[in-house]
């Protein structure tokens, strides 16, 4: 036997083995599991996490004021009522969560501060091994699994996304980027700015202006901001009457999804009207004499990017207040002092915040392999925005930009839970998504149409995500309230799932 033939065998064989082997205990990683334990009872599983603990994106980012943008009667999973106000704070969605995982007798199938380096499919063995590092002690771990549920998300949470100024060097203040918020920041009194507009900043600024001695929010170009009360007035009337906080969440919810299907289609039916009521909104907190067309009014349709919700219109009364002021240009250079401006004005800064985004990331930086091939993503095809040509027994959570992402984290949970329970019941243990027949001659485009939907992670990062098809099969249509439907009525047994 070869050197490489025993170091593989010493490998497989020290490698712990379960039925499933779920990335990431962020909310779509604890939602897999739950669903595993009720949908999939017996079937052994293992819950990896590089962090030290639980929560994800909750535990990643610690900036002042970090929140949802978006409801927890949706954000949250439909089978554990939230209820408190729909927006709400990191601390509150990291109890919640931890109260699932509680509950639901998880917390054994977790294993923290285990990271991922490399996951290699074998045919012969039907199997995927993992080989990785505990970060506390150094030590190689090594997981097989006979199917992989791929819940690590979709940026790197090492580090967010700055772009290179020219002069940053010489700047004499300090740049933080929020996903890497030092904890010993002191910005008290000090001059600020925030550069960005979506809802990290919008989030942001609220939570420090009042320390601040003032905070500026540099923008390139507008963002579309909805604004409202961070309240759902019929929640808490059916709490006065005594209803069961489950049937309040299912209302509530219900209620929710309808109003934003509703206002999703008028976005691309009536998209000036829509822009008009946004603008509205922005103006209620600012004033008629406020320049809103030059900083509150974006280039293209809305939804076009998503929209951030603004409860109680906060960041917006910090403007008024004069707390914070709001600049649309662009760098020209960092200088010593601050920032020069194409303009050529100048913003003097102790403490310059990017606020500019993440660095998408595909499938955990993890080195893929079938049958010692290695695995680019971006050469295969979608299925449903969840498995991939080519890849067996694998499965994976990229939720939705218009709707709240776990809406999409318990469908694919519900698919992923049925997809195995038929493999089964037929006995085979091996499924790969391949095109079929009638799929030959369909045109191969990007992961999302840019026309549709078009941030700057995606855009940046488009060459590296797998290919979509024209048909609903082969595309993440973004479309909760049509995948709800098709995704319980999926044929497990279409010629585009491969069984062995």
């Amino acid at each position: 036997m070869t050197e490489t033939a025993i170091l593989t065998k010493a490998a497989t064989q020290q490698a712990e083995h379960f039925d499933v082997a779920i990335v990431g205990a962020g909310i779509s990683g604890i939602g897999g599991a739950y669903h595993l334990t009720k949908q999939c009872p017996g079937t052994s599983f293992v819950v990896l996490e590089a962090q030290d603990s639980f929560g994800g994106t909750w535990l990643t980012h610690r900036y002042p004021g970090t929140r949802s943008d978006s409801d927890l009667y949706t954000f949250g999973y439909r089978f554990n009522p939230w209820t408190s106000a729909p927006i709400a704070t990191r601390a509150e969605i990291l109890d919640y969560l931890g109260e699932v995982i509680a509950e639901s007798r998880l917390d054994h199938h977790i294993r923290y501060r285990h990271t991922i380096s490399s996951a290699r499919w074998s045919s012969r063995d039907k199997l995927w091994t993992l080989e990785g590092a505990r970060t506390d002690t150094g030590e190689t771990v090594r997981f097989s699994a006979n199917f992989l549920w791929m819940c690590q998300g979709y940026y790197r949470h090492s580090e967010g996304y700055t772009p290179e100024w020219s002069g940053m060097r010489d700047f004499k203040g300090r740049i933080v980027h929020p996903q890497n918020w030092p904890e010993d920041l002191d910005y008290a009194g000090k001059t600020v700015v925030v550069i960005g507009s979506g809802a990290t900043a919008a989030t942001l600024i609220p939570a420090i202006a009042a320390e601040c001695g003032h905070v500026t929010m540099l923008q390139r170009s507008p963002t579309f901001f909805r604004t409202g009360r961070n309240a759902v007035p019929i929640a808490d009337e059916l709490r006065e009457l005594g209803i069961d906080e489950t049937w309040i969440h299912e209302i509530v919810r219900r209620k929710i999804l309808r109003e934003q299907s509703v206002f999703t289609r008028r976005s691309f039916t009536e998209p000036e009207t829509v822009k008009q009521e946004l603008l509205a909104g922005v103006r209620a907190h600012l004033g008629p004499d406020y320049d809103v067309a030059t900083h509150f009014t974006p280039r293209y349709r809305p939804w076009r990017q998503r929209i951030a919700f603004v409860p109680d219109g906060d960041f917006l009364e910090a403007i008024r207040a004069g707390k914070a002021s709001v600049v649309t240009d662009e760098i020209e250079s960092f200088t010593e002092t601050g920032i020069l401006l194409k303009s050529g004005e100048a913003l003097e800064a102790d403490i310059v915040i990017t606020a500019t985004g993440f660095n998408l990331n595909v499938l955990g930086d993890i080195d893929f392999s079938i049958d010692g091939k290695p695995l680019a993503f971006s050469d295969t095809v979608t299925y449903r925005g969840m498995m991939f040509t080519g890849v067996p027994n694998m499965a994976w959570v990229f939720g939705y930009f218009r709707a709240s992402w776990t809406l999409r984290a318990d469908l694919v949970a519900d698919f992923v839970c049925r997809l195995l329970n038929h493999m089964k019941d037929k006995s085979v243990r091996q499924v790969t998504p391949a095109l079929r027949r009638e799929d030959a001659d369909m045109p191969l485009l990007p992961w999302i149409d840019p026309e549709n939907f078009n941030p700057g992670y995606v855009m940046r990062g488009m060459h590296l995500l797998p290919k979509r098809g024209d048909k609903p099969e082969w595309q993440h249509t973004q479309d909760y309230w049509t995948e709800k439907d098709e995704f319980p009525a999926i044929d497990l047994d279409d010629t585009a799932f491969r069984y062995e």
